[in-house]
């Protein structure tokens, strides 16, 4: 019994390890294939703030806003990123339930809302899939971007005014919508303050793999809503 007892002893720790391996790789395996679904299609977003405005502003009701001419993806984008948004701190509104005329998208419409919600900040995101650039001599130009790329130098060259409101309305109708959020997408958001429609923050938003509308959404939106939350806009 004597030599028995330290070879019973030294089984113990090998069993041990077994059971832990034998535990461990199940769940490696399982949280591998959770980031093969999803993990890779979740977006990447960089963020700035605006020159010259102040770093500490938190917003507690908000105005949601997709820049698009296609109204049906607009108001799909819109509920998704509120719903992000809300939280007990902090509530979201769509620009789609709280204007009396959705279509078109107008600063008039916007402000209408405002007003009604009582918003103290207004998240735009341009949701179409071309780029504007700024010829020599102040005329727009169409080329580049790709099929769901929306980034967009229109911001820099004034086609976007306040609150992300296309200024030249007739060419921003026939620019076509990012409507499926398939493939690689790229969008631009803008925080505004309502007080005197001041741009505070802007995000690039890059989401790679997308394979469905679904998730095309939630990829695009819970990263903006996690940034937003990460600097304070929002809580």
């Amino acid at each position: 019994m004597l030599r028995d007892s330290p070879r019973q002893e030294s089984l113990v720790p090998t069993q041990v390890t077994r059971y832990r391996r034998s535990s461990i790789v199940p769940v490696l395996l399982i949280f591998s294939a959770a980031c093969l679904t999803g993990c890779s299609s979740q977006g990447k977003v960089t963020g700035d703030w605006a020159e010259g405005v102040p770093h500490n502003q938190t917003f507690k009701r908000v105005l949601v806003v997709g820049v698009s001419p296609d109204l049906d993806q607009r108001c799909k984008f819109e509920r998704f990123l509120a719903a992000r948004i809300r939280s007990e701190s902090t509530e979201a509104f769509t620009s789609c339930a709280s204007v009396t005329k959705r279509d078109p998208l107008t600063r008039e419409s916007i402000e209408e809302a405002v007003k009604l919600k009582q918003a103290d900040a207004v998240v735009a995101t341009i949701l179409v899939s071309k780029e504007w650039h700024l010829k020599k001599g102040g005329d727009m130009d169409t080329r580049g971007g790709g099929m769901y790329k929306a980034v967009d130098s229109g911001w820099a060259t004034g086609y976007y005014g306040a609150y992300g409101v296309p200024v030249i309305y007739g060419e921003f109708k026939t620019a076509p919508s990012v409507d499926t959020l398939k493939g690689d997408v790229e969008v631009t958001t803008r925080v505004f303050e309502t007080g005197n429609a001041t741009l505070v923050y802007t995000l690039d938003t890059v989401a790679k793999n997308l394979e469905d509308r679904a998730s095309g959404l939630d990829a695009v939106t819970t990263p903006i809503a996690d940034r937003l939350r990460r600097v304070n806009l929002i809580r």
